[in-house]
């Protein structure tokens, strides 16, 4: 029994790297997903900022939408 001592601590080593490197995955996964969505909701302010500029030196109201808006 002693001999296979060596050999279940290397497995239980090795079973809880493994687990532990596939729990960062979905979290890896889920930085990602995050990250792109803040740059997207980032590049959506910038076109919403530019927009409500252009039409405040149009002279049109920035909060209403025209039918233009709504495609």
């Amino acid at each position: 029994m002693n001999s296979d001592h060596p050999r279940q601590k290397a497995e239980k080593s090795f079973k809880h790297q493994a687990r532990a490197h596939g729990a960062r995955k979905p979290m890896t996964e889920y930085e990602v997903q995050a990250r792109a969505t803040r740059e997207k909701m980032a590049r959506l302010k910038q076109l919403r900022l530019a927009r409500e500029e252009a039409q405040s030196r149009d002279g049109e109201p920035a909060g209403e939408r025209t039918k233009s808006d709504n495609k």
